[in-house]
């Protein structure tokens, strides 16, 4: 996608993400500008993409943490525009700020990596969804737990239905591991990034 300099004045990452990454001085320029903006503390929320075995991965921080880890299912663009709306417009691509989150989770992808052992801006999750999102942890890598169970560790056993709508939403999917959370009969239940990337993960998990 392109735009005209006319549009992109009226959105800074417009600007950024209208560059060919083809040409590599453009690419440059972006990487100088990202870098400067970042810098000169003009950014809130930096972003990369990066491949896994689940899909491209869209990857978002702030200075507190990890913000936002989305599917490509969810809609890249889309998942931008809400953050800026919500969090703030002032928003770069700057793959080397998140580094260390590329390299944790490309660990985690090659099953050498069983828990993240990263800074997360819990901004986006409220009330009693961040209350189960903060218990997710608890459940070992390789093992799952039931909503049920959940909603009991969560303190409100018979809520076992908002559990499910918490991990169906959870902002941090894989970081924070949702996908350990299964229906009582064993099978998998819904995901934020589909059924199929769901059990990519609970398999990967099951193998390592």
């Amino acid at each position: 996608m392109t735009t005209s300099p006319a549009d992109a004045s009226t959105d800074p990452r417009l600007l950024l993400t209208g560059l060919d990454p083809a040409d590599d001085r453009l690419a440059a320029l972006h990487a100088r500008f990202a870098e400067a903006a970042l810098d000169a503390g003009a950014v809130d929320v930096a972003y990369r993409t990066l491949d896994s075995p689940v899909g491209r991965l869209l990857v978002c921080a702030t200075d507190v943490g990890v913000l936002r880890v989305a599917f490509e299912i969810e809609g890249h663009d889309t998942v931008l525009d809400r953050l800026a709306a919500t969090v703030s417009p002032r928003i770069v691509e700057a793959p080397s700020r998140l580094d260390a989150v590329a390299r944790e989770l490309d660990e985690y992808f090659r099953g050498e990596r069983r828990a993240f052992d990263l800074p997360l801006d819990r901004r986006l999750s409220r009330g009693f969804q961040r209350t189960v999102l903060e218990h997710l942890p608890d459940i070992g890598y390789g093992a799952t737990a039931s909503y049920a169970a959940v909603a009991l560790a969560s303190g409100s056993p018979r809520a076992v239905r908002a559990v499910g709508t918490a991990c169906a939403t959870n902002p941090l999917p894989v970081v924070v591991p949702c996908h350990r959370v299964v229906r009582s009969d064993g099978t998998a239940g819904n995901y934020r990034g589909g059924m199929a990337a769901k059990q990519i993960l609970i398999d990967l998990e099951a193998r390592a």
